[in-house]
């Protein structure tokens, strides 16, 4: 079966960004910000961003390139013969099923906000009266139920429309809408009465709260976040980078895509810490930012009911732009591993996702009673652990020591496919930092993730 092609370039880089653009950026950024000082994380974390995030991704598409494969396939094109790399392959399929059984309800969730914002749900509701909806809303199991299929049945169905026609095409539309809705956003948000106060916290490095923070512990959380936030580990930026040419270098690729996840992130604090400082709101208050403080918010500023509206939009564009790419990447793995078509490969597939979802969508209410991580934890909370604190750290690792070794496909095999193209080239010089520093810094990463988190 003849491979399919991306038709642009910029289709390229929207979907690549779409897949790292997602709640971690919209919804886990602002209040890591918020709890880890302000400015001075903002700074570490790009910093992270480009000496972690860049060179992982640009193996990833790299591996894609070369191979012509989903990682279903991808290592048997590439691995030496009698290694077992391609158990990685394995592992980072059933990773972006993992992913999206849980990513597919908090999507929905994203989606039954902007409905009841629009409707005006929220209108005369205090912060107790916000606080009991969401409560309300994770306890209706039909409800739940019914916003997560909406996701799935609507990922499949623009993706069977085909990889230009359907999501390409709309990805593009939906990045773009995006853009847009968060510039308008953050224009409102700066120019509130008070907010100049949330921009000094956001942007301005304060010594005396990294002090009591405690510097260590502020530069381990922009690290994660800074890894994490690339969806680097699973395999879809393979994926597209199997879909595009060698007209351009690879890392020169990576640096667009980390630089636009890199904008959406920051930008959406631009949208939320002006609000919290002009309405006196605790801009640390965690997850519940988005779904109980914001909507506060919004009741009490002028037009808030279509300024709430458009944020909901925004983060339904975030959250169902990285469905619609890891969405592709399973129907890729299906396709590589069956044959089948592309339409076949959705309906099936489609089926699939909605009967592995159901636990998440039901573990707040049916299911509430499963606690594995303790008191209050979830079945969302369990899936979201082996996908960030194992799935992607040991996918990363994997990526890492197969194009470096000469165990796996190897130094010279990658930078040849990596620096094929005009743009920026990896040097010899980044050899030792790929080879060595990089995957300790990984391994350091995912023993402190894991540690912290029983902690």
């Amino acid at each position: 079966m003849k491979r399919e092609r991306l038709g642009s370039r910029l289709g390229f880089i929207l979907l690549s960004a779409g897949c790292a653009i997602g709640i971690g950026n919209v919804w886990k950024f602002p209040y890591m910000v918020g709890q880890n000082g302000g400015g001075f994380f903002v700074l570490i974390y790009l910093f992270f961003l480009i000496i972690l995030g860049v060179p992982v991704m640009t193996m990833e598409f790299s591996l894609g390139r070369a191979s012509q494969k989903s990682p279903a396939k991808m290592y048997q094109e590439l691995e030496p013969s009698g290694t077992k790399w391609h158990w990685h392959g394995i592992m980072a399929v059933i990773g972006n099923y993992i992913l999206m059984m849980f990513y597919t309800t908090v999507c929905g969730w994203m989606i039954r906000y902007f409905v009841d914002t629009a409707k005006g749900d929220f209108v005369g509701l205090d912060s107790s009266g916000v606080g009991k909806y969401f409560e309300t809303m994770l306890s209706q199991a039909d409800m739940q139920v019914l916003y997560m299929a909406i996701t799935v049945v609507l990922g499949f169905f623009v993706c069977s429309a085909g990889l230009q026609n359907g999501l390409e095409k709309i990805t593009k539309i939906i990045m773009v809408a995006l853009l847009i809705i968060m510039i308008v956003l953050a224009v409102n948000s700066i120019f509130m009465d008070g907010g100049r106060e949330g921009l000094e916290f956001y942007l301005l490095p304060d010594a005396d709260r990294i002090k009591k923070i405690g510097i260590a512990n502020v530069i381990v959380a922009a690290m994660n976040q800074a890894f994490f936030t690339l969806s680097l580990g699973m395999g879809a930026m393979a994926i597209f980078g199997s879909y595009i040419d060698k007209k351009r270098t690879l890392m020169g690729e990576a640096v667009n895509v980390a630089l636009l996840d890199t904008f959406v992130a920051v930008a959406s604090g631009l949208i939320i810490f002006p609000s919290c400082f002009a309405y006196d709101v605790e801009v640390s208050s965690g997850p519940s930012l988005i779904f109980i403080t914001l909507p506060n918010i919004f009741n009490n500023i002028p037009m808030g009911r279509l300024w709430g509206s458009l944020f909901f939009v925004f983060m339904s564009f975030a959250a169902f732009s990285t469905v619609l790419t890891v969405f592709e990447g399973i129907v890729a793995c299906t396709m590589d591993l069956s044959g089948w078509s592309r339409k076949k490969t959705c309906v099936i597939n489609c089926f699939v996702m909605f009967v592995l979802s159901l636990p998440c969508a039901l573990g707040f209410n049916v299911l509430s009673g499963f606690e594995p991580f303790g008191s209050g934890s979830t079945v969302l909370d369990l899936e979201d652990f082996i996908v960030s604190n194992i799935i992607l750290p040991i996918g990363s690792l994997c990526f890492i020591l197969f194009c470096t070794t000469k165990k796996g496909w190897g130094w010279e095999n990658f930078i040849a496919e990596a620096n094929a193209g005009k743009g920026f080239r990896i040097k010899n010089f980044m050899r030792f930092y790929m080879s060595y520093v990089l995957p300790s810094v990984i391994t350091v990463l995912f023993f402190v993730s894991i540690y912290n988190f029983f902690k």
